[in-house]
């Protein structure tokens, strides 16, 4: 077996044996281990350590698996660790249980250690690609959601979560249904209702501030996933009504060029108006020609310059 990349895994069991068995199993291929006799141990560990994954027995005395993992899911510090259940349950009802409490994955006892590795390895894997994508779009400022067909959320950036808690009051997380008061603003239904729409136009909430939060809705091309794209705008900046009148651009042509201005790349708009990016470009070409220039850069200028 190839050598993992390098990690801390905390391992929580209230039986020694199993404690011994998967730590030597874990140290032979190079991982940093950590144990805990049961949940509050745990729990105690972590606030002054944060492992790469947690490997949870569900059936302890005290604090169970599943309410140590609730407290988990509910900490800010330790919500975004994965967990793993060890379980010797093989009811559909408690794996689903674990599931919805925020667990990736769970094995059955007795453990077998290959398949132990090979699930660690696979999330220990998923985990960091997410967390280097949220790092990148953290830097970038992009601020999306991405929903399942529940309406759910599957994945939010962090400059999501900070513009939906100042705007909504409240902290949104993966696997959290998107709250009542946002689907009612977008009409959002669930699977038994209308899918998902694509939004042409965005639904706006203003903010006391004097800004607002402008959400856009589309439906991924590839997964067929509902995703809203939130772009924060004080309210004097101009709308697409306003370049429409003063520039003779249609609506979508004015939503385009605003978005360029913004810095978006054709892929991004082509995202945030539910279009493909080919047909960005063919109202970019109807914009050059309405404005008499060549460039995306000259049209930019030319709008901003006219609307300031």
């Amino acid at each position: 077996m190839s050598m993992p990349e390098p990690g801390t895994i905390l391992i929580v069991d209230d039986t020694p044996a199993n404690l011994a068995f998967l730590s030597d199993a874990l140290d032979q291929v190079g991982y940093k281990v950590l144990v805990a006799a049961n949940g509050y141990n745990a729990i105690d560990q972590l606030q002054y350590i944060t492992p790469d994954l947690i490997l949870l027995d569900i059936l302890m005395p005290g604090l169970d698996g599943f309410e140590t993992c609730r407290r988990l899911k509910t900490s800010h510090a330790t919500r975004d660790i994965p967990v793993v259940f060890m379980t010797a349950l093989d009811g559909t009802e408690d794996i689903v249980r674990g599931f919805d409490l925020g667990a990736v994955d769970y094995v059955t006892k007795p453990v077998d250690p290959q398949e132990v590795l090979a699930r660690i390895a696979t999330r220990l894997h998923c985990s960091r690609a997410i967390r280097q994508f949220q790092d990148a779009v953290e830097v970038s400022g992009d601020a999306f959601v991405a929903l399942d067909d529940q309406v759910r959320v599957t994945l939010i950036t962090p400059p999501a979560q900070s513009l939906l808690r100042e705007y909504f009051g409240t902290d949104i997380v993966e696997g959290m249904s998107l709250p009542d008061s946002i689907q009612n603003l977008l009409a959002v239904h669930g699977p038994a209702g209308e899918p998902f729409p694509r939004t042409p136009h965005p639904h706006s909430a203003a903010d006391r501030t004097g800004k607002h939060l402008i959400i856009r809705a589309a439906t991924c091309t590839r997964s067929a996933r509902a995703m809203l794209v939130l772009e924060e705008n004080p309210a004097h900046a101009p709308s697409p009504a306003a370049v429409t009148a003063l520039l003779g651009l249609t609506q979508r042509e004015a939503e385009v060029i605003l978005w360029v201005i913004k810095g978006k790349t054709n892929r991004d708009i082509g995202m945030i108006l539910g279009v493909s990016p080919r047909t960005v470009n063919k109202h970019l070409e109807h914009v050059y020609i309405k404005l008499g220039v060549e460039t995306r850069t000259a049209a930019a200028n030319k709008v901003m310059a006219i609307m300031h």
